[in-house]
């Protein structure tokens, strides 16, 4: 394995932080692999701070985009991850509410037609299942998913 200096590290840390945004989890996770001591990754992640290379802030607001944009989550599975990855609670409910209501109605409306499509050789019951299965797994909320059932299930 390599050895490190601070410097060597740092410069490294930084090309990982500009290529996409990172938590600090991500960082400390890093660092630990490149067998740099507690001091050290301390020393580090504090100047990545000072130089803007990592934010939590701006990390939680473009995970929570590009997860509900790109992946289709619900505001449920985005906190949860942001959590795991250790975001601050006040980074998380900032991120959230940058979802604009009337985007997050038109995107589960559109996966569940879509999902309700590809589920259409089920039954009725199992298409219900499925549905809910699928839409609970991206953390969408259980009134939400319930409407989009009651709405498909009522349309066919």
């Amino acid at each position: 394995m390599k050895i490190y200096t601070v410097a060597e590290a740092l410069d490294k840390l930084r090309n990982y932080c500009a290529y996409q945004e990172r938590c600090h989890k991500d960082v400390k996770d890093k660092l630990y692999t490149m067998g740099m001591i507690a001091q050290a990754s301390d020393q580090i992640i504090g100047t990545l701070v000072s130089e803007n290379y990592l934010n939590e802030t701006r990390f939680a607001l473009q995970f929570a985009s590009g997860k509900f944009s790109i992946k289709h989550w619900g505001k449920l599975r985005i906190k949860r991850e942001l959590n795991i990855r250790g975001v601050s609670d006040y980074d998380i409910n900032n991120a959230i509410k940058t979802i604009e209501a009337g985007a997050y109605l038109d995107k589960i409306h559109a996966i569940s037609d879509k999902k309700w499509q590809q589920l259409e050789r089920y039954s009725a019951q199992i298409k219900k299942q499925k549905l809910f299965q699928y839409l609970a797994y991206r953390g969408w909320e259980m009134d939400l998913i319930y409407q989009q059932i009651n709405r498909l299930s009522h349309e066919n």
